[in-house]
């Protein structure tokens, strides 16, 4: 296959199925393979789908400046993105993250803050508020903001969602998925549950998650 640039290559990705996993099993458990997008993740898909977004709605000049405030991953995808359509990148990224993801950013051509992590979400030092402030400072620049832009479940309802429920052509009888920012499982889920009610939806996060206290009891708590 031939493609006229990397960003081509994002999505469609391999659903592989778990064969010593699966041995004695009655189910078939596979795994969406979005590792194999070209940043390496799934958010790889976020990023094009926010760029594009933003685009469209003359929000993001060209030639313009993407801020983000990113664990990592979200900002490699986005970092592709800039590289082929010409924008600058700034990501704001919280201390407790490894000096490789800081360094590839870098190596991308990413401008790179580091914030402190022990800080609440609104506390003026923390990678959203800088990332915020960066953007109302900067000209021709837009924050991302992956964590409340409908780009991000978007992209998942038009591409994750469908892919999977055509590689399994329709048997799919459950969804597992890490929950992050919320935008895969939201997006898949419901397209999911669209062509099937009877998929159940199972989010994964980790211990002290603040997802897990909504869901229980029905207040957001204190991060662990």
């Amino acid at each position: 296959m031939r493609y006229d640039n990397i960003l081509e290559t994002i999505g469609r990705t391999p659903l592989i199925r778990l064969n010593r996993l699966c041995d004695g099993l009655k189910p078939s458990i596979y795994v969406k393979a979005d590792q194999l997008n070209p940043g390496g993740s799934v958010k790889d898909r976020i990023a094009i789908s926010m760029v594009d977004d933003a685009e469209k709605r003359g929000v993001l000049p060209p030639g313009g400046t993407i801020i983000e405030g990113t664990s990592g991953n979200t900002g490699f995808g986005l970092a592709l993105v800039a590289a082929v359509r010409g924008y600058k990148m700034i990501f704001t990224i919280q201390e407790k993250q490894s000096r490789e993801k800081i360094n590839l950013l870098k190596a991308l051509g990413a401008e790179v803050i580091v914030c402190p992590t022990a800080v609440a979400p609104d506390d003026p030092r923390s990678y959203y508020s800088i990332a915020q402030k960066l953007s109302k400072e900067i000209p021709n620049s837009y924050y991302m903001n992956q964590y409340d832009n409908p780009a991000n479940p978007e992209t998942h309802y038009h591409s994750t969602g469908p892919e999977i429920w055509e590689d399994t052509e329709g048997k799919i009888t459950h969804f597992v998925v890490g929950l992050g920012t919320g935008g895969t499982v939201s997006g898949t889920a419901k397209y999911l549950k669209e062509q099937n009610p009877d998929v159940n939806i199972i989010g994964v996060d980790p211990v002290g998650s603040l997802y897990h206290e909504f869901f229980h009891k029905g207040r957001i708590g204190t991060p662990h």
